[in-house]
Formats: structure tokens, C-alpha cells, sequence
């Protein structure tokens, strides 16, 4: 099975080159332009599903970040300001003058500083399972992962699902005995090829960041998603960053956890991004 579920038909595949780095971007559907940025270790696929269910109303964009995919980079290490200008230039090649931007975890957190550097590009924001500063114990989780790839360590295949998914959905989700079957095997080829040097990059950047001084006078409107049953970045996390933002508004949503969007609740995740971007556009 794919790591991710695949994009449909209709999507359309395209090389940016930028930063000195080349893309892979990935843009299906028609209307106002919405582009949504991979989590940690995650390529474009990784919103595939919500293609599938809003490519009908917005002109969907992604793309491989730096460290996944299809994405060629110079060599990390990467600030999440790179990330965010990496960002800024999709917007500028696929977008009319700007967009809403949408990015879950790694996403969200790029999400925030694009609005931050980048407000006049960014009509809306919707970082979902995000933070504005990671510490606690997701700071030390994520340490961890980091210091036992520095030390050589290579997890086995048969542990990767088990260990992976518990931080990605929700108990009841993973106790669903066909919901199960196929998380076990697109996990386990999703982090049975990761670059542990890349994984190491990525996620070192996530431990850098922090946007408080920066989003307290951000102008953009930011909509901020948390799931309640997220292991990773839990919603008094999330709820920091629509505390700081000028334009910040908090949304949680019950019973999904931190990928809950692919495979387990995607209609859920996707009806309500529709219906903040369908809102702000109204205003």
C-alpha cells in the first residue's frame, strides 16, 4: 500500500524551482486559490483526500517541502523562514497575487510564518495541529526521535506502524479493525524509506521555532484548527497561536487526532475548512 492515498485524475503535476530549491507542486480543481503545506515527513499525497473532497470549489495547490518527496534542497540546515519562502514562491507561480494557505503540524507551523513574512500573499491562514513554540513533552519526543537517528538507530519495520500511529489518530480510530488494516501497512512504507538525515532536518527546524513576538502583530486572519484527541500537538497548544493573533480565532474539533484528515475523517477536516475559507470570503 502507498504511504499516502493517491491524488485522482485530475490533478495536474508541475516543477517550480526557487530558493534554490525545485518543488514538485501538485495543484487540481478550480476557484479561489488554497494551498496546503505538508506535515513533517509528509509529500503533497498527504492531502489528497482533501483534494478529493474540495478540488469542486478552490483550486487546490501542494507541494513536497524541503526533506519529502520529489523536493530537491541545498543542504539543511533549514530555518522555518526558508520553509515560509518556499512557500511565498508557490503562491507567486500558481496563485493570483495571494491565497489561503492551510498547513497541518510542520505545515502549521510554516503556515503562521508565511503570514508573518509574507502577510500580503496570505489572505487567510488555517494552521491546524500547530504551535507557536514546541516544548513539554512533544519537545521531548521529538528530541528523541531526533537523538536516536543521530546515534545510528534504525527502527525495524515491524514497530513502525505501531509506534507512528498512536501520535497520528485517535484510540477509537486505531481500534477500528478496517480503519487498521489499511494504517498498518501505509505507515509502515511511509517511514520504512525516510532519509533519517532528513527526518533529523525537518524536525530540527520544528525545535527552533518560535513565533510568539511575531504573531501578536501579524495581520492576517488566522483560523487555527486543533483536534481533541491530538497526541502531538495538543489544543492548548493550538490555542496559543489564536490567543496571540490579532485576527486569531480558535477552532476544536471533536474525536480526530493529528492526521485524522487522511483516512480516518477527511470529510470531517475538509467540510470544516470549507466552511472558514467560504466565511472569510464573504467578509
Amino acid at each position: 500500500m502507498s504511504a499516502f492515498p493517491k491524488f485522482g485524475p485530475g490533478a495536474e503535476m508541475h516543477a517550480l524551482s526557487a530558493n534554490g530549491v525545485t518543488m514538485r507542486v501538485v495543484t487540481e480543481g478550480d476557484g479561489p486559490d488554497v494551498v496546503f503545506i505538508p506535515g513533517g515527513d509528509a509529500t503533497a499525497e498527504g492531502y489528497s483526500q482533501q483534494f478529493a473532497h474540495l478540488s469542486d470549489r478552490f483550486r487546490c495547490i501542494s507541494y513536497d517541502p524541503r526533506g519529502a518527496g520529489d523536493t530537491v534542497s541545498p543542504p539543511a540546515p533549514w530555518s522555518m523562514a526558508d520553509y515560509a519562502a518556499d512557500c511565498a514562491a508557490v503562491i507567486d507561480a500558481f496563485c493570483n497575487g495571494n491565497a489561503t494557505v492551510v498547513g497541518l503540524s510542520l505545515g502549521g507551523l510554516i503556515t503562521q510564518q508565511v503570514a508573518i513574512d509574507f502577510p500580503d500573499k496570505v489572505r487567510l491562514a488555517i494552521p491546524m495541529g500547530t504551535s507557536a513554540y514546541i516544548d513539554g513533552f512533544t519537545r521531548d519526543w521529538m528530541q528523541a526521535e531526533i537523538d536516536l537517528r543521530k546515534d545510528g538507530i534504525v527502527l525495524p519495520e515491524y514497530f513502525l506502524a505501531a509506534h507512528y500511529a498512536v501520535y497520528a489518530f485517535p484510540a477509537k480510530a486505531l481500534h477500528d479493525p478496517k480503519l487498521w488494516a489499511e494504517i498498518k501497512p501505509a505507515y509502515t512504507a511511509r517511514f520504512a524509506n525516510r532519509d533519517p538525515k532528513d527526518l533529523i532536518d525537518q524536525w530540527q527546524a520544528c525545535l527552533e521555532f518560535d513565533c510568539r513576538e511575531g504573531l501578536k502583530t501579524c495581520p492576517v486572519p488566522m483560523h487555527v484548527m486543533a483536534f481533541s484527541e491530538d497526541v502531538q500537538t495538543a489544543p492548548s497548544m493550538c490555542k496559543v497561536v489564536s490567543d496571540l493573533a490579532p485576527k486569531g480565532v480558535f477552532h476544536e474539533i471533536p474525536e480526530l487526532g493529528h492526521v485524522s484528515m487522511s483516512r480516518h475523517r477527511p470529510e470531517v477536516v475538509a467540510a470544516k475548512l470549507a466552511e472558514i475559507i467560504e466565511g472569510a470570503l464573504k467578509e
